[in-house]
């Protein structure tokens, strides 16, 4: 059956709903989707009558599931045997580089940041026999939810029967390519993806460094070598760049930021020290983070220095606050003149209660006794949980659901709750992911008691009357579920909120996890929420 018959509404596996149609190439259709099964969107190939490689965009696909990086576009589904074959991806929202292009050329930290990353993806590909072969800035994408993703490994060349007698180089090129489009806002090989073709000297496109001022070594030198390897002993030293993991030992020690999808580089301040890929910032040129797995089941690439153990965690959202405390001398004169205000007002606050409290138990007044002058106070007690559950609105929905319970039922020496295994401490794949506490009503919360693993979490308590069940990024989240308390937790913890917070429901929110046999996990043993 030619997919050209199929209308939107049509129905794959008894699962796939066919929306809308995104792009039609040589028989092969593309179409936004909704998983009814997992409720989110999806895309899906489908392939007309007597296309000729229905069977190797099938096998692509499969190889591609495989691959063990978050970077990659996932693959969830493939069937070349039902009466209408079929390719099931990550629906990614968000800007593509030539989205971000469309603004202006990016700033050459923000262009190595998001390259880099792509490059990891791309080597980790070729690490299992796949490759890519049509980089363009369609194809890298900077996702809604914080991170870089790369459509189309394995599956592209397949669609189009691509095949290179080096595909090693070819990538190599493609990413050097995408560098070179990033640094200067056009395309080295005449015009793509809206993107204008690059100015031609005698020997080609020039050099990147010679159309844009400010692109200094070696980021030109590595854009040179890969994107234009005939200048190479020309223009730049050798030698050549030939495959991703050469280019990415190359970029290995170039400082970067994670581009943001707002303004173009002229308008984007300069960067401030840090290592945050959640905020874009970066200060050192050492060493870099290892990749997102290791050889226990993470997704690195297996080439070049990144595929050493991770030299250093990134600091958390909380690490920043803390520092940004710390430094700011405006934030420390403001505290000690509010310190200094309360500090009176309370004192002031005081002398008069006492001196009424001392009228109301004058013994000469109505021959009484005084029974004492504090106040009376009352403790925070443990809530009452209607119920708990996984919460990852950033990701499937759904984290371990059906253990949840483990977290309120009374046992901290039992079997805890948890995450599922990330390839990152979070802040990469994700901004975190937790556990969703419904008390039934909405309530004034004052803290919580948490046993964990003695190790060391990024944790924050989020508190609010709503809980979306998805979010496109975390702003949705913070909007519904404001944060109320930001830390560090580790083996049994006492968390008491700066301020008392009001709602139904409570997530403990991890945003640091520690690595747990090669993956990053989150554990509870035991929470209890505390309130009057």
């Amino acid at each position: 059956m030619s997919t050209f018959l199929i209308e939107p509404g049509a129905k794959l596996a008894n699962r796939y709903r066919l929306d809308q149609v995104v792009s039609e190439t040589g028989g092969a259709t593309r179409w936004k989707a909704t998983d009814e099964t997992l409720a989110r969107p999806v895309a899906v190939w489908t392939f007309a009558e007597g296309f000729p490689r229905t069977s190797d965009v099938v096998r692509a696909a499969r190889a591609t599931s495989r691959i063990p990086d978050a970077r990659v576009t996932q693959v969830f589904d493939a069937d070349d045997t039902s009466p209408i074959p079929y390719v099931v991806e990550e629906w990614v929202v968000g800007s593509s580089l030539a989205d971000l292009l469309a603004q202006g050329p990016l700033e050459p930290e923000r262009a190595a940041g998001l390259v880099a990353e792509a490059a990891e993806a791309i080597a980790a590909a070729h690490t299992g026999g796949l490759y890519h072969l049509c980089l363009t800035p369609g194809k890298l994408m900077w996702s809604s939810g914080g991170a870089v993703k790369v459509t189309g490994i394995g599956v592209d060349a397949a669609l189009l029967g691509i095949n290179v007698a080096d595909p090693g180089a070819a990538d190599a090129q493609g990413l050097g390519n995408l560098l070179y489009a990033a640094l200067t806002g056009t395309w080295p090989g005449g015009p793509q993806s809206g993107l204008p073709p690059a100015p031609q000297g005698p020997a080609g496109p020039y050099p990147a460094n010679q159309i844009r001022q400010g692109v200094g070594e070696p980021l030109a030198s590595i854009t040179t070598r890969a994107a234009l390897p005939h200048l190479v002993g020309q223009v730049v030293p050798g030698p050549a760049i030939t495959s991703p993991g050469e280019f990415c030992a190359a970029m290995a020690d170039v400082p970067r930021l994670i581009p943001l999808p707002v303004a173009p580089a002229e308008a984007t301040p300069p960067p401030e020290p840090g290592t945050s890929r959640r905020t874009g910032e970066f200060g050192s040129t050492g060493p870099r983070r290892s990749p997102r797995n290791t050889n226990a089941g993470g997704n690195g690439t297996g080439t070049g220095p990144r595929s050493s153990a991770r030299a250093e965690r990134p600091p958390s959202r909380m690490d920043r606050r803390v520092a940004e405390r710390r430094t700011s001398p405006q934030r420390i004169l403001i505290g000690v003149l509010a310190v200094v205000l309360f500090a009176a007002v309370v004192t002031g606050a005081w002398v008069f209660g006492a001196s009424i409290r001392g009228e109301e138990a004058d013994p000469g007044a109505d021959g009484g006794e005084q029974q004492g002058g504090g106040e009376e106070t009352v403790a925070a007690a443990p809530l009452d949980i209607g119920g708990v559950t996984g919460y990852d609105p950033l990701g499937d929905g759904s984290e371990h659901d059906d253990n949840a319970g483990r977290a309120i039922d009374g046992d901290t020496g039992g079997e805890p709750w948890n995450t599922e295994g990330y390839n990152d401490p979070m802040g990469m794949t994700k901004a975190g992911v937790g556990l969703l506490i419904d008390l039934g009503s909405s309530q004034e919360v004052h803290g919580l008691n948490l046993h964990v693993p003695a190790n060391q979490y990024g944790v924050e308590i989020r508190v609010g009357d709503e809980a979306p069940t998805s979010a496109g990024d975390i702003s949705a989240v913070d909007a519904a579920l404001p944060v109320a308390w930001s830390g560090s937790a580790s083996g049994a913890t006492e968390i008491t909120l700066d301020e008392p917070a009001t709602g139904r429901y409570v997530v403990v929110w991890f945003t640091e996890l520690p690595n747990d046999g090669g993956k990053y996990r989150g554990s509870i043993y035991e929470v209890e929420v505390l309130g009057v």
